[in-house]
């Protein structure tokens, strides 16, 4: 009994001994834990900062894709509107080239009449015999087929009307010249400028913008001159009339005359060009 009790004693003094090193150590891991876990609520800070800058990075980058964006959508526009405008500005070139090319014709074959006229001078200053079919009163020429040279008194010189309404037309008094070339066709409406006079009509009436009034002055060439090499012109120039009045069925269809009935015309290449343009979308 006496060492059972001494035992027992020994126990309760190594219990007391050891309990206050165990409160410790746990009072120490404890306090190792809030270390950690204040660590721990630091990093969740830092990372939530960091989050929030990236977050505001973003939004900062996206704003400059969506400005980057809207620019290059206004240059793209900005660069189909000028290659529009290209586009219009080569087509009125194109028009007024073919225009152009058309005047040239004209004023070739007004050369030529002239160099024919100076070259029959000479002999147009003999005197006719009475009777002779081969003079007519107004000193014109006339065209092959016969056919009178109209009222015109014999000190009126057809060349001279002819010029002074060219002179008009050429200098952009349209009005003046359609005038002229009308007092001409009544005064010689059988010589070798009629046709041409007839012709200059429609071009200055398409040159004032009138259109219609174009339309029935190039038509009056194809009727009343149907044998001239102004046919073709007339042909090509209804064509561009039509063009401009916005009917490009009408167009194509005087177009395709030129090229079907008159192939070997100086008018052919410029009728297939601007049929490509009306093709053309």
């Amino acid at each position: 009994m006496g060492m059972k009790r001494l035992g027992v004693s020994v126990a309760v003094a190594a219990a007391l001994l050891l309990g206050p090193s165990a409160a410790a150590a746990a009072n120490k891991e404890q306090q190792q834990l809030m270390a950690e876990l204040r660590m721990l609520q630091q990093h969740q800070q830092q990372l939530q900062q960091l989050v929030l800058s990236l977050t505001e990075a973003l939004k900062a980058v996206n704003g400059r894709l969506d400005e980057q964006s809207a620019a290059s959508r206004k240059g793209l526009a900005d660069q189909r509107l000028l290659v529009e405008g290209m586009t219009d500005n080569v087509r009125i070139l194109r028009e007024r080239a073919d225009d152009t090319n058309v005047r040239l014709a004209s004023i070739a074959q007004e050369l030529e009449a002239v160099r024919q006229t100076i070259a029959s001078q000479p002999q147009s200053s003999v005197s006719a015999p009475p009777g002779d079919p081969g003079a007519d009163a107004g000193g014109a020429t006339a065209l092959p087929g016969g056919g009178a040279t109209g009222g015109a008194p014999s000190s009126v010189s057809p060349q001279r009307t002819y010029d002074s309404a060219y002179s008009d037309y050429a200098a952009g008094q349209y009005e003046l010249a359609i005038e002229g070339f009308e007092t001409y066709l009544r005064l010689f409406p059988r010589t070798v400028n009629s046709d041409d006079a007839q012709l200059n009509i429609g071009n200055a009436y398409y040159n004032a913008g009138k259109f219609q009034e174009a339309i029935a002055a190039f038509q009056r060439v194809t009727t009343d001159y149907p044998n001239t090499d102004s046919v073709p012109q007339a042909y090509y120039k209804m064509g561009l009339t039509y063009m401009q009045m916005k009917q490009p069925d009408l167009a194509r269809k005087a177009l395709q005359v030129v090229l079907n009935e008159h192939p070997n015309s100086r008018e052919q290449v410029l009728a297939k060009q601007a049929l490509d343009r009306i093709s053309r979308p």
